[in-house]
């Protein structure tokens, strides 16, 4: 009731409030994001299809899942994907579009993995997201770029620009990725074998997001954007050669298939790819045949997707194979069959034929696309052998070569009404086209707004039957030919596409590839050993420091200045120790040259003014050496490790990683120096000292009121440094001592212990 409600409050609406309708309310005030809401042309049209097939889904749904423990979970799912589907084609707010775009991913994931108990369903699950995610993540991208470079957030505002928007790299990228998005969303090449391999789905599901609704979306955005794209030639060229190839390749790979939800996915494709090849022609024909198109498709290949449900429910099996003469025990599926396939042929009569009339009248004002023609034409008699071979084969043809299901049945009125009703509607929009002038016109307008509305008519009038007879002529008998012989055209498809790289084997090895290099990367990199991952993190922070350092631009280095000979010494005995320590293995040995290190750090702050630090520096330094050599002699730690095998153990690694150090920090460093000196530090001590401090040394005042608390904390590493010290000083002596009175003579121990000896 819901979407059917909403359906009638929509026709209502058009019938009495011109088109667009607007809504905004405040969202993000600080970022300057609003939720905002706008119903034109192309917006209604995708509505009346999201709640016009929603409806009949539900009710069909009720008839497929009858009795299925997770029927309420499947009304949930198709619920919340029909709110995200109106959410997606009614916002004009960039942002809010991604979201309700993703929620649409996560809903179809679900979907197609509902039968999660079966391996298969939960593969082409995990493929659709995956694929539709990744194109997610680019038309994110894409998105924020674009509203960066537009200076707004709203949709409308931002296609009004786009014919004047400068030749950019950024705008070039954000469009790309946003065309990036919109393939995967609708399976263009090279993503589109996730379609049918997600007919694993319920078939209502199938036939609402993978016919009707959500694989429009990719085509929803393309068309919205080329309002303002129109314009741009490498927009039109893009669109049309992978729309092309996409419809192609769909066609062709259909004649491979026996699974009757197969066969009509590959369909699907092909038109998705010939949907996204039109929004790449240029001119206001073209925008009205990518409206009909949507529309008609909608009607007759739900209902198809219906069919194969029924058949799928009363036989047991979608293979044509298996299936012949049901028009007997399913009456009213084969008549809705029949009807749906009559469109999907573009039949006069039917709305199909509107559709592909309003086609090739808009071909015909592009003189450049005619030498296409042949292939066209092929393609389209194809086309029409599917749509005989779901409508004629199985229901009023013989011809199976495998056997067939003993008890065919008709299913009830939750399965046979609602593509009676698809296909009736598509049945009287093609008999009385001005029934569905009003929203083909308004969202052809929206898509091309500069063109004159009067342009857009639909009608059957004998001068459209006329010039299409011959035609339809040549269509109906290549397509007659293709459906007779498709059990011989199957080897040979198989012959020519098997060598070829396929998209399910390609998505495969990446994933197996993907697999492969996580572990081997957990493997080299998780290795327990301390010194590795010090190496890892050391040489990537200085990797990056030095890559923004590169990417900054020209350097600029100090003036040479000779140093001291304290300054030469500190630096020998630094270099000393550091390559004394990644020689050694010696535990006892490497702390010792470790020390070396901070002891030549000392000398450098003595001999470079900052002789606090320097006494600090001394003092942690000979605590530390103490310590680690106290620890060492009372554990009694083996003096040979084993050799390393790891990266980070090595002399040769630890040889670049320390010199990748060294060259970064000192690169750094010297950049720094190299900039102008700002003294406003020192002179703010020098006027603050005596009247704020009351001191005449400003060294003092500096140490004991401004950096009072650096002072304490200077402090308190000396006092710490003494506490840590003191308990191991303590137990060497007790041990000296006790291993002294063991040398002693017995006579003058047991003296001792009892208090006669001194």
């Amino acid at each position: 009731l819901i979407p059917l409600c909403g359906l009638t409050l929509l026709f209502g609406a058009l019938l009495s409030a011109p088109l667009p309708w607007a809504f905004s309310t405040p969202w993000i005030p600080a970022l300057k994001l609003s939720l905002d809401f706008r119903i034109d042309g192309l917006s209604a049209l995708m509505l009346c299809m999201i709640l016009g097939v929603g409806s009949a889904v539900f009710i069909y749904t009720g008839g497929y899942l009858s009795g299925h423990p997770q029927q309420r979970r499947a009304y949930l799912l198709l619920s919340l994907f029909a709110t995200a589907m109106v959410g997606c084609v009614s916002s004009d707010n960039l942002l809010l579009l991604f979201l309700f775009w993703e929620l649409t991913s996560l809903l179809s994931f679900l979907l197609v993995g509902f039968n999660h108990e079966d391996e298969d369903s939960r593969k082409s699950a995990q493929q659709a997201m995956l694929i539709t995610g990744a194109g997610g993540l680019a038309l994110l991208g894409g998105l924020v770029i674009l509203g960066q470079l537009a200076g707004s957030w709203r949709i409308s505002d931002i296609v009004a620009q786009l014919p004047h928007m400068p030749a950019s790299p950024n705008f070039y990228w954000a469009i790309g990725l946003i065309m990036a998005g919109a393939f995967t969303k609708s399976a263009q090449f090279p993503f589109h074998f996730w379609l049918p391999n997600a007919m694993s789905a319920p078939t209502p599901a199938s036939a609402y997001l993978h016919s009707a609704t959500m694989v429009k979306l990719g085509v929803y955005l393309l068309a919205r954007l080329d309002a303002g794209m129109d314009a741009w030639l490498w927009w039109q060229t893009s669109l049309q050669v992978a729309g092309s190839f996409t419809a192609a390749w769909g066609m062709l790979l259909a004649l491979r298939e026996f699974d009757l939800k197969r066969i009509l996915a590959w369909s699907t494709v092909a038109t998705l790819g010939t949907l996204v090849f039109i929004v790449g022609m240029p001119g206001y024909q073209a925008s009205l045949a990518v409206a009909t198109l949507l529309l008609a498709h909608a009607m007759y290949k739900a209902t198809l997707f219906f069919v194969a449900g029924n058949v799928d429910h009363g036989t047991g099996t979608r293979d044509i194979r298996s299936l012949s003469l049901l028009r007997k025990a399913m009456p009213f599926t084969a008549a809705a069959a029949l009807l749906g396939g009559l469109s999907m042929t573009g039949l006069p009569g039917t709305f199909g034929f509107i559709a592909k009339e309003t086609l090739m009248q808009a071909k015909t004002d592009a003189p450049y696309l005619a030498a296409g023609g042949w292939a066209n034409t092929l393609f389209t008699a194809i086309g029409i052998a599917v749509a005989a071979t779901i409508a004629l084969r199985i229901f009023w043809q013989q011809r199976s070569t495998q056997p067939q299901p003993e008890h065919p049945h008709e299913g009830g009125l939750a399965l046979t009404a609602p593509p009676l009703l698809l296909a009736g509607a598509g049945l009287i929009a093609g008999l009385f086209p001005s029934t569905a002038q009003y929203v083909v016109q308004q969202a052809a307008a929206a898509m091309h707004p500069a063109a004159p509305q009067a342009a857009a008519h639909l009608a059957l009038d004998g001068s459209a039957l006329g010039s299409a007879l011959p035609s339809l002529a040549l269509y109906f008998g290549m397509g007659a030919a293709i459906f007779l012989l498709w059990e011989r055209l199957r080897p040979i498809m198989d012959a020519v596409v098997r060598p070829l790289p396929s998209g399910p084997g390609i998505f495969r090895r990446l994933l197996q590839g993907l697999t492969l290099a996580a572990v081997t990367t957990n493997r080299n990199m998780q290795h327990g050993r301390l010194t590795g991952y010090h190496a890892m993190l050391m040489g990537s922070i200085m990797l990056g420091v030095f890559i923004v350092m590169l990417a900054s631009g020209s350097w600029i280095l100090p003036s040479w200045s000779t140093p001291s000979v304290g300054v030469l010494l500190a630096c020998a005995i630094v270099i000393a120790g550091s390559l004394l320590a990644m020689a050694v293995h010696h535990r006892f040995l490497l702390i010792l040259t470790s020390g070396l290190v901070g002891y030549g750090s000392a000398i450098l702050f003595l001999f470079g003014g900052a002789p606090d630090l320097a006494f600090t520096q001394f003092s942690v330094e000979t605590v530390q050496v103490t310590v680690l050599a106290a620890i060492l002699l009372l554990m009694r730690v083996d003096h040979h490790p084993p050799a390393s095998k790891f990266v980070g153990d090595r002399i040769g690694s630890r040889l670049f990683v320390s010199l990748l150090t060294a060259t970064v920090i000192t690169g750094l460093l010297l950049a720094v120096t190299a900039q102008p000196f700002d003294a406003i530090l020192g002179a703010y001590y020098g006027q603050h000292s005596l009247p704020d401090a009351h001191g005449y040394n400003v060294v003092n005042v500096i140490l004991v009121d401004f950096r009072g608390f650096d002072t304490f904390g200077e402090n308190s590493v000396i006092f710490l440094s003494l506490l840590a010290i003191l308990p191991l000083l303590a137990a060497i002596r007790k041990r000296v001592s006790h291993r002294t009175i063991h040398r002693l003579p017995h006579e003058a121990v047991e003296a001792a212990q009892e208090g006669k000896a001194p």
